[in-house]
């Protein structure tokens, strides 16, 4: 039985989070994750970075699917504009190698991995821990893309691509 690859994304201009899990049946495993970090320069040239490791991190892992963290408005405009331009540098890599990106709000990613929407992100980092059965919590921005790709893997189990119109009960979607 082979199983499916998820890449989870928490996008960010400094620093976007990626993590890399296979779901074999019921059974999630981890693969790899870690951070892109699109350093000083311009904003095309930062975009350009986060786009490129995008593509490095689907060239090496070859993911079956993609799962990406959706930004709400931020108290600054500007900066909300900045993150979802970042975003969308993340999601052009992954679906130019044509893949299927599902998009998760954060209190459905929290739901799906805490029980609550109103998780800290050290509960987050701990539950990815203990759900992928890691040495060590992953740092948070990784933490919270584990977190994405484990959120899609859930409602990929329930033969859905999203989680919206699903209540979490004892910490399971349903």
């Amino acid at each position: 039985m082979s199983g499916i690859r998820i890449l989870g994304i928490d996008p960010g201009l400094r620093l976007t989070g990626f993590g890399v899990i296979e779901q074999i049946g019921q059974k999630l495993a981890y693969v790899a994750s870690g951070v892109i970090k699109s350093g000083e320069g311009s904003l095309p040239q930062r975009l350009g970075v986060l786009f490129a490791g995008i593509n490095e991190v689907v060239e090496t892992y070859r993911p079956d699917t993609c799962a990406v963290e959706i930004v709400f408005v931020n108290v600054n405009p500007q900066s909300t504009l900045l993150l979802g331009q970042a975003r969308g540098a993340a999601i052009c890599a992954a679906v130019s190698h044509d893949l299927a990106v599902a998009e998760y709000t954060a209190l459905q990613i929290k739901q799906a991995v805490v029980g609550h929407g109103k998780a800290a992100k050290e509960q987050v980092q701990d539950m990815v821990k203990r759900l992928l059965a890691l040495p060590v919590a992953p740092t948070a921005d990784a933490a919270d893309a584990l977190a994405c790709a484990i959120t899609h893997a859930h409602g990929s189990r329930l033969g859905a691509h999203a989680t919206a119109g699903y209540r979490v009960k004892g910490g399971r979607l349903v």
